[in-house]
């Protein structure tokens, strides 16, 4: 049996059967019907310390570490529990993954850092980059793990070219031994595994992991003839949360690592306006957002403020608003609205008798007047604000509403802007008509700057 993974190189006896051990797991995936073809040479751990692996789609890949001599491997914890793959996992000396543990990331970046730039001690270290299976159609983001000790890194492309696909394991599809039946029925499984010559890092590359794997994935998609896309390990954490906030799970791939490093968004953050945004579009087909489920969630009727807030959310201006696009105007455009002094500027303004209070008469005059709605709409959402039920809102029941909506206080100052812009026009009709296209032009740049592909 395999021990657990030893802390130190050459001590623990599997390195003195290494060949052994790889005869016996080439004899164990061809019992299953495997066909190994190989393609390219491996080279030295002197010459590229750390193997990167692409792409990863299933608990066979693991044959990839038969080929490569039995390196050690960088795996989540879950996968010695996996058929087959497990077993040959436990074997290498891996470095563990916990998503569970918040010193593993760093613990781990420190392990392959320590192995990389051991100088041959230790042997090379191979990593699957993109840190979960996919279905083999794309290259999503890969980690930096591999990229951080800027040592060079030699890409193995691994495919499955069978007219029945029985291997890929992702998070929609059969489960590991419903796919280890499949393909133990098949008469053989062919597998390809292709040794790229390595990529010696620039100095730049050195200095921004990033970018190292950035053009080492772009490299490894030219020779497979597939694209790149920026979703990640997140997206697909986001997916099953939509699932199970009965959307579309397709509705929370949101190229996560894209939006988080633009707008500074934890994936914390961004799972909790997807609850926002599951009670928005819970009626929804498809999980996109209509302005008539807009202004219905918000408890307003549609009225020109609110189409202008709308436009603003639906960047690409198909009339519905998706999940990527809702978190994105809810941290550009709602959050930095919602001040204390955009609220205070709000409260004082439904105040009208200025007691600190905010009466239901109050709420409706002004909103009756401003935007058209009705009693009954009007007292849903009176009520909702009052949180305490005294009959009247406070700031500190204001100001605690706004923040759990956002988009409140953003719909507020887009309406005292239209209320401005109306003043205007009915103030110097004139001189607006000289300067209509002025106006129009630079209204149209700011909407054209709102809605710029981030």
């Amino acid at each position: 049996m395999c021990a657990g993974p030893a802390a130190e190189p050459g001590v623990n006896p599997r390195f003195m059967c290494q060949r052994v051990m790889a005869a016996l797991g080439r004899a164990y995936y061809f019992s299953m019907g495997f066909r190994v073809v190989v393609k390219g040479k491996q080279v030295s751990s002197s010459q590229a310390p750390i193997l990167a692996v692409a792409p990863h789609s299933t608990f066979f890949d693991g044959i990839v570490c038969i080929v490569a001599g039995l390196p050690s491997t960088v795996s989540r914890v879950e996968n010695l529990a996996t058929p087959i793959f497990g077993r040959f996992v436990r074997c290498l000396q891996p470095v563990l993954v916990s998503r569970k543990d918040p010193d593993s990331r760093k613990n781990t970046i420190q392990a392959i850092e320590n192995r990389a730039k051991s100088g041959g001690h230790w042997p090379q270290v191979l990593i699957f980059p993109e840190g979960t299976c996919t279905n083999r159609s794309c290259l999503i983001t890969f980690k930096q793990g591999a990229f951080i000790p800027g040592v060079p890194v030699q890409p193995i492309l691994i495919r499955y070219p069978n007219k029945l696909d029985t291997v890929t394991w992702t998070w929609q599809g059969f489960g590991s031994w419903t796919l280890l039946l499949l393909t133990l029925c098949q008469l053989y499984t062919t597998v390809e595994i292709e040794f790229l010559p390595p990529h010696i890092p620039t100095e730049e590359e050195k200095k921004s992991p990033a970018l190292f794997a950035s053009r080492v994935r772009e490299s490894m998609a030219q020779t497979l003839g597939v694209p790149v896309t920026d979703h990640t390990y997140e997206d697909c954490r986001l997916m099953i949360s939509a699932g199970e906030l009965t959307l579309p799970m397709e509705a929370g791939l949101v190229e996560f690592t894209k939006i988080s490093r633009k707008l500074n968004l934890k994936w914390d953050n961004v799972r909790k306006e997807l609850q926002s945004f599951a009670a928005m579009a819970s009626t929804c087909k498809g999980g996109r957002i209509t302005i008539e489920e807009f202004a219905r969630f918000l408890k307003l009727p549609v009225n020109p403020a609110l189409e202008e807030l709308f436009g603003l959310f639906d960047r690409n201006g198909d009339g519905t608003i998706d999940f990527r696009e809702y978190v994105i105007g809810v941290t550009i455009l709602c959050r930095p609205a919602n001040t204390e002094d955009v609220l205070q500027m709000a409260f004082k303004l439904f105040d009208i008798d200025e007691d600190g209070k905010i009466t239901h008469e109050e709420f409706t005059a002004l909103l009756r007047s401003a935007l058209g709605v009705s009693d009954l709409n009007m007292t849903k959402l009176f009520k909702d604000i009052d949180a305490d039920n005294s009959g009247f809102i406070t700031f500190s029941e204001f100001q605690a509403f706004a923040t759990k909506h956002p988009e409140y206080a953003k719909l507020f100052t887009t309406y005292l802007e239209l209320q401005r812009y109306q003043a205007m026009q009915e103030a110097l009709p004139g001189d607006l008509e000289l300067s209509g296209d002025c106006v129009s032009g630079e209204k149209q740049e700011d909407s054209t700057s709102d809605k710029k592909d981030d």
